[in-house]
C-alpha cells in the first residue's frame, strides 16, 4: 500500500467519517452496526483504493460500502437466509444513491443526528455523552476523563442509550416545526454543557478543558450552518465570545486571572469578530432568547478597550431583561456583580446577602466568592474571610483554590 493513499484515508476518515456515520445510522437504523459498517468501509478502502484509485466521491463510496457490508453481514447472521424472501427479514437500506450521494441530505442526516442523540428520553448526562461520542467522534476515555467519569460506566451508560432508542424507536428526524423550540432548546443544553465544563473545569489541575471547548464551539458552528436559528446563532457567539479570553484568563503557571485583571491584548479578535456577527444576527431576528441575552453581555466586555471602559449599565440592563426571560437566582447573582461595579460594593452586597438568605445558592461557590470580594472591597475582613473560607471548602479546581488561598493570605497580611 502506498503511503500517499494511506494519508488520502487518514485525511478522508477525519473529515467525513462523521457524515459517513450519520447516514448509515439512517440506513441501517442501529448505532452500533452503522459504526462497525462504517468502520469496515474504511478497511475496504485501505485494501481497494491503493489497486483501485480513489472514488470521485470518496463518502458515496464508504456509504454505500458499509452498507453493502452490513447487509452481508446480517445475512450471514440468518445463517444466508435471503433478506428477499416471503418472511424474511427486510433489507435495512435504502435504496435511492441520491440518499447518501447529495450533500443536502448527507447535511440531513448530521442534524437527524444531533436531534437525535439529544432526545428527551435520554438523561442530560446520557445526551452529553452519546452526542460526544457520534456527532464529535471523541473515544469513550476521552469522555470519561473529561466529565472525571470512570471509562467502563460511561460506556455502559452510552450502550443503555443506543438499546433505549432502539427499543424505544426513537425516531432519527428532526422534529416537527411545533416540537422544534423545544427540542432545540435541549441541543443547545447539551451544548453549552459541553462548552462550561471546557471553560471552567468542574474540577481538577486546570482551570480548561480546551478540546471540549473546542468540540462544543465546533457543535454550535455545525448546528448553525445546518438550523440557523436565532438561539443556536446567539448560543455560537456566547461560546466564541467567552472563548477568546483563553489565553488571558491563565498565567503562564497556570494561576486564575480575573476579567479586570486581565491582558486583552491576548483575546483572540477573529473569535471576537466572529462572535460579534452572530449576535447581531441573532438579535436583528427579533426571536431571540437567554443566550442570545448572554451573548449581549459578553459583547459589551469583548466591545471594552480595557476594564474601566466597560458600559456596567448597560450589563445591569441586559441582565435585567435576561432575569425577565429566565429568572434564576444565577443570574440574580451575575446581575448583583454588575450592580456592583455600577454602584458600589454595598449595592451588590446586598442583593447577594438578600439571595443567600432566602436559601438559594447556599452551595455555590461563586456566590460565596463573590460576597467575600465584595466584603473585601468594603474592608469587612472577617465577614470577606468567613465569605473565602466557604468558597474553598466548596472549590474542586486547583487553579480556583490557590486564588482563594492568596485572597486568604493578603486579607491575614492587612
Amino acid at each position: 500500500m502506498t503511503e500517499p493513499i494511506q494519508d488520502t484515508v487518514s485525511a478522508v476518515y477525519v473529515a467525513e467519517s462523521r457524515r459517513v456515520l450519520a447516514t448509515l445510522i439512517r440506513l441501517l437504523g442501529d448505532f452500533d452496526v452503522a459504526e462497525e459498517a462504517m468502520h469496515d468501509a474504511f478497511r475496504a478502502a485501505l485494501e481497494q483504493w491503493p489497486r483501485e484509485g480513489v472514488p470521485a466521491n470518496p463518502r458515496a463510496w464508504l456509504v454505500s460500502a458499509g452498507r453493502f457490508k452490513a447487509i452481508d453481514g446480517m445475512r450471514r447472521r440468518s445463517r444466508f437466509e435471503s433478506l428477499d424472501q416471503p418472511g424474511g427479514a427486510p433489507e435495512p437500506a435504502v435504496h435511492d444513491e441520491a440518499a447518501w450521494k447529495d450533500d443536502e441530505s448527507v447535511e440531513d442526516d448530521r442534524l437527524r443526528l444531533i436531534f437525535t442523540c439529544c432526545h428527551p428520553a435520554l438523561a442530560p448526562d446520557t445526551q452529553v455523552a452519546l452526542t460526544l461520542r457520534e456527532v464529535c467522534g471523541l473515544t469513550t476515555e476521552a469522555i470519561a476523563q473529561a466529565f472525571l467519569t470512570p471509562a467502563s460506566t460511561l460506556a455502559q451508560r452510552i450502550v443503555r442509550a443506543k438499546a433505549k432508542i432502539r427499543d424505544a424507536r426513537i425516531p432519527y428526524q428532526v422534529p416537527a416545526p411545533a416540537d422544534l423550540p423545544e427540542r432545540l432548546d435541549a441541543v443547545l443544553r447539551v451544548i453549552y454543557l459541553v462548552f462550561n465544563e471546557g471553560y471552567s473545569a468542574s474540577s481538577g489541575t486546570s482551570l480548561t478543558r480546551h478540546d471540549l471547548s473546542t468540540e462544543a464551539i465546533r457543535l454550535g458552528r455545525l448546528l448553525v450552518d445546518l438550523l440557523p436559528e436565532p438561539e443556536a446563532r446567539g448560543l455560537l457567539g456566547l461560546m466564541l465570545l467567552h472563548e477568546s479570553r483563553r489565553a488571558a484568563r491563565t498565567s503562564a503557571d497556570g494561576e486564575l486571572i480575573l476579567l479586570d485583571d486581565q491582558d486583552r491584548s491576548l483575546w483572540n479578535r477573529e473569535h471576537i469578530a466572529e462572535g460579534l456577527r452572530q449576535v447581531e444576527q441573532a438579535l436583528g431576528s427579533r426571536r431571540f432568547g437567554p443566550y442570545t441575552i448572554q451573548a449581549a453581555i459578553a459583547a459589551v466586555h469583548a466591545e471594552a478597550a480595557e476594564a474601566n471602559a466597560t458600559d456596567w449599565g448597560q450589563i445591569v440592563g441586559l441582565y435585567d431583561v435576561l432575569l425577565r426571560v429566565e429568572p434564576s437566582p444565577v443570574i440574580e447573582l451575575n446581575r448583583a456583580v454588575a450592580v456592583a461595579m455600577r454602584d458600589g460594593p454595598a449595592a451588590g452586597l446586598a442583593i447577594v446577602d438578600a439571595i443567600l438568605r432566602r436559601g438559594d445558592l447556599q452551595d455555590y461557590r461563586p456566590a460565596h466568592a463573590a460576597r467575600a470580594d465584595l466584603c473585601r472591597r468594603l474592608g469587612r475582613v472577617a465577614d470577606a474571610r468567613s465569605s473565602y473560607q466557604r468558597a474553598l471548602a466548596l472549590s474542586r479546581q486547583d487553579p480556583e483554590r490557590r486564588f482563594i488561598e492568596r485572597r486568604l493570605a493578603e486579607l491575614r497580611l492587612g
